[in-house]
């Protein structure tokens, strides 16, 4: 039911303190503060884009560099997809999406299949985006991929800002999300798999 179609989850190390709250019948509310601005311009877009409602708090050790909260929050919304989902009974399972942000041009394709695998093919020449560094998009994607236990996509056409080449790439994701786990009116409960389950 869409009511259950939610999770709460704390993570906490040495380097990161994180809490990760998710709807995922929502609407595209966002309230979400990481410390690194780029970071959270982007979670923002991806819980926009996907009409999921996200609220992140997270506190790393940014005195050293951003790495271990960016991979850390991305292993804990894709651990809370993950719970939110459930037995995944009634979801399409599959999205893909070609999102344009002015001169940049992005596509991604997902499968909440239980299993893990992220192919990126997406070359972000400059390195620095004020606070951010752009490698981190790629560290971003996988760690969401390995904990929401999904098969993730990633290509970048082409482009020339890097703003733009990195949001491409991130409400292509959302747009393909939001279409894997809409619950399909034909399937009517039952799980998208020959199998007969989507579960490890």
């Amino acid at each position: 039911s869409y009511m259950s179609r939610s999770a709460s989850l704390d993570r906490q190390t040495s380097e990161t303190n994180i809490h990760v709250s998710i709807q995922l019948d929502g609407t595209g509310q966002a309230d979400i503060k990481t410390g690194i601005g780029f970071f959270d311009h982007m979670i923002t877009a991806l819980a926009k884009h996907s009409l999921m409602d996200l609220t992140i708090r997270a506190q790393g050790d940014l005195h050293i560099d951003p790495h271990h909260t960016v991979e850390d929050v991305g292993i804990t919304i894709g651990k809370a997809l993950y719970q939110a989902l459930g037995d995944k009974k009634g979801i399409r399972r599959f999205g893909n999406s070609t999102v344009p942000m002015d001169e940049a041009l992005a596509s991604v394709v997902v499968d909440f299949s239980g299993r893990t695998y992220l192919v990126w093919n997406a070359n972000i020449p400059r390195s620095r985006l004020g606070d951010f560094d752009t490698e981190l998009t790629e560290d971003f994607w996988q760690a969401f991929a390995s904990q929401a236990q999904c098969n993730l996509h990633v290509q970048l056409h082409y482009g020339r800002n890097t703003h733009h080449l990195i949001e491409a790439i991130f409400k292509a994701a959302a747009q393909a999300i939001r279409q894997a786990i809409e619950l399909d009116s034909r399937a009517t409960g039952s799980i998208p798999s020959t199998k007969g389950t989507l579960s490890k």
